[in-house]
């Protein structure tokens, strides 16, 4: 009989009558029940380390389990989703190698960089992959914030340029993430991760952060780029902060966004993004810095642009000073 983790799966469930299901590989959707040697063992992990909290983290031989646990009408339900033992390299999650290329360069530029897109659709992957590229080009400390922690990042890493990096992985106390993150600035990180944006306070916090010196990565639900500025602003705005501070914030401090989907069956699938970036040199003129500004979010033509500049293998922008290094071999 198979055990856990002989199989690759990325989801499990454990109904209250302690079947476990898994992703059927022959469909989009559907699943199938799987037998497992060591369910047991794996069943007494999560009822042991549970803390109280609906969503937590196991690790089970070496593997990330993110595991939300619910109460339905017959009793506890376990969802969790398997993370792989290594943060996979940027270049390998099916993105094109201009905005790969693109996306790398970035290491040295301070702002926001927001990935937004539904639950399940990469987001989590897709920033620690490239919080991952930063450290093992540029160094430095990376801080992360996380409700649960999911891919394994925290420790010390090897540079490409002789120096070292470092990250750290921690939770919200509390889960209050304002006072998380105001926490995380004072350790001076160069690289900051928030997990997920979904609360006000860590939307305003963000904002400040991403025009404070820092590099912030983050990821939001949203079904589009204009979505997902649009949840940033109401989440910060949801704060003592106006809506027109927010958009003011957000328009110095952005860096770019994305937005994916993934389509496709279980190891096939591939990401479909849709991305809009501002030029990293805060001191030039900007398109997508006015538009924000403005706070009349019609970004559609210049998504478009953008999208067919990089496609062609042209610079996004004009001389941009953060991007000198286009050219360099991604890792």
């Amino acid at each position: 009989m198979a055990r856990i983790n002989d199989k690759y799966f990325s989801d499990y469930y454990i109904t209250p009558e302690k079947q476990l299901f898994v992703p059927d590989p022959n469909t989009e959707y559907g699943l199938m029940p799987y037998e497992a040697e060591d369910f047991e063992e794996f069943f007494s992990l999560l009822e042991r380390t549970y803390n109280g909290r609906s969503s937590y983290s196991v690790i089970y031989e070496g593997y990330f389990f993110r595991v939300e646990k619910s109460q339905s009408m017959y009793g506890s339900m376990y969802c969790m989703r398997k993370m792989p033992k290594e943060v996979p390299d940027l270049s390998k999650l099916g993105y094109s190698p201009a905005l790969v290329q693109y996306l790398a360069t970035l290491g040295s530029a301070s702002g926001l960089l927001l990935w937004g897109g539904a639950t399940g659709s990469g987001k989590t992957t897709a920033i620690s992959s490239l919080l991952k590229e930063y450290i093992v080009r540029n160094g430095g400390f990376a801080y992360t914030i996380e409700d649960p922690s999911e891919m394994p990042l925290d420790g010390e890493y090897q540079s490409i340029n002789g120096t070292y990096g470092m990250c750290k992985q921690t939770q919200p106390v509390d889960d209050d993430w304002g006072a998380s993150l105001r926490s995380a600035l004072r350790s001076r990180p160069r690289y900051i991760l928030v997990g997920e944006i979904r609360t006000p306070e860590a939307a305003s916090e963000c904002l400040r952060a991403a025009t404070s010196g820092h590099l912030v990565l983050s990821t939001i639900h949203a079904n589009n780029v204009a979505d997902a500025i649009d949840a940033i602003i109401k989440h910060a705005s949801a704060t003592e902060m106006s809506e027109d501070l927010a958009f003011d914030l957000l328009s110095r401090g952005l860096l770019g966004v994305v937005h994916q989907n993934l389509i496709g069956i279980n190891r096939s699938r591939r990401p479909v993004v849709q991305y809009l970036f501002a030029n990293p040199d805060t001191t030039k003129g900007d398109q997508t810095r006015s538009i924000i500004k403005s706070g009349k979010i019609n970004l559609a033509t210049t998504i478009e642009m953008q999208m067919l500049r990089l496609a062609q293998g042209r610079p996004l922008f004009e001389n941009p000073k953060n991007n000198d290094n286009f050219d360099e071999k991604v890792i």
